[in-house]
């Protein structure tokens, strides 16, 4: 009994703590999924540009965020952020270290790894939509940003939902090695209940839990998204798709 006193909601319970740490996990995932939404779409444009030079940069960036370490990343942005930040504030006169705060670092960390991974999805959905239909778009005389707004953005939306839910899962148990810049999300308050009451088993077993029912809803939210796109499309596009 005194164990599920530990998970209450009262003033010696960790639940409320831990319900307010699973919704700073999901604010951290979501922020790095905007921004990794931002860099993949530079990148995949860039890999499809044609241009050998920015070919070459896309290939770079997805090659080094995929193959390093995702820890090393977080690392790097975190504390060799900080050092950057605490440098530039000695130079115009500022004593004292300045860091990085860490839902920006960890947010940031992530969304450049989560970029690495949606740029390639996004460079596949563009490359799945029937070329016909942009050429049809051209013969019509559709300029190229209607051309973009009307037919590959909606397509490339459309055909990257379920890369984009692999990547939302990825970047949702990423999240959890920003417990190492202090920020208070659901790894970390799971450690400290844990460390300060000594019932390791107890709340690592209930952190494992919060995460299975945010990856569960995540995946049903996907799917009824995906359903419902593909819904909306004519059924010859499907087939073509």
């Amino acid at each position: 009994m005194a164990s599920l006193e530990l998970l209450g909601f009262g003033s010696t319970g960790w639940g409320a703590l831990l319900i307010l740490a699973t919704l700073m996990t999901l604010a951290v995932t979501a922020t790095a999924l905007a921004i990794g939404a931002v860099l993949g779409a530079i990148v995949a444009g860039a890999k499809l540009s044609g241009n050998p030079f920015l070919v070459a940069l896309g290939n770079v960036y997805t090659t080094v965020f995929r193959g390093v370490p995702e820890l090393l990343i977080i690392y790097l942005i975190y504390f060799g952020g900080s050092s950057a930040v605490t440098s530039i504030g000695k130079a115009m006169g500022y004593e004292g270290f300045l860091g990085l705060p860490s839902f920006a670092a960890g947010a940031l960390a992530v969304g450049i790894i989560s970029g690495s991974y949606q740029a390639e999805v996004f460079r596949g959905a563009f490359l799945a939509i029937s070329k016909g239909e942009l050429e049809a778009a051209s013969a019509i005389g559709m300029h190229r940003a209607m051309r973009f707004r009307r037919i590959i953005m909606p397509q490339v939306l459309r055909l990257a939902i379920p890369g984009l839910g692999n990547v939302w899962q990825l970047s949702l148990k990423d999240s959890a090695l920003i417990s190492v810049t202090g920020l208070a999300e659901l790894m970390r308050t799971s450690q400290v209940a844990a460390g300060s009451t000594r019932q390791y088993f107890l709340f690592f077993i209930a952190g494992g839990c919060l995460y299975l029912i945010l990856t569960s809803l995540s995946d049903r939210i996907f799917n009824g998204a995906e359903r419902r796109a593909n819904r909306s499309m004519p059924a010859s596009a499907m087939g073509q798709a």
